[in-house]
């Protein structure tokens, strides 16, 4: 159990920087789905951006190995799916129906929000109920 207190150190520092920052306030999340404020949009660009340049690192690394050494690959994505574009309405639609991304659920949960509860029942329940239908679905 030792070997993942740095996962939780982790965690618990990224779920602390997601309240302090307030991108996991559902007033911040509603000024973004309004276009009133730039705050949310900067934080994701900043995530798109940190996500884009580390990928090419690591596909451009010679010795792609993790800390416990094993390889790491990343496989290419074929363009032009449609999966992505429904996959990414669901998630806008879930995360502006809510106000709440799935991003700090467990912050939430931590800062003792009832209504994060909810979001992550809901997030559990959908979860287990794709891989029930997984086999159905086109992939």
């Amino acid at each position: 159990m030792l070997r993942y207190l740095p996962y939780l150190l982790v965690g618990v520092v990224f779920g602390f920087v997601l309240i302090k920052s307030e991108a996991a306030s559902w007033y911040r999340i509603q000024e973004m789905f309004h276009f009133q404020s730039f705050h949310m949009f900067g934080i994701l660009f900043s995530a798109i951006a940190t996500g884009l340049i580390s990928t090419q690192l690591i596909k451009r690394m010679h010795r792609r190995r993790a800390l416990d050494g094993q390889v790491i690959d990343i496989p290419e994505k074929p363009p032009g799916r449609i999966s992505y574009a429904i996959g990414g309405v669901v998630f806008g639609l879930g995360w502006g129906l809510i106000g709440l991304c799935p991003g700090p659920v467990f912050a939430l949960v931590g800062t003792g929000s009832l209504g994060a509860l909810v979001v992550l029942a809901g997030a559990l329940h959908g979860t287990w109920l794709y891989g029930a239908l997984k086999q159905y679905l086109p992939h």
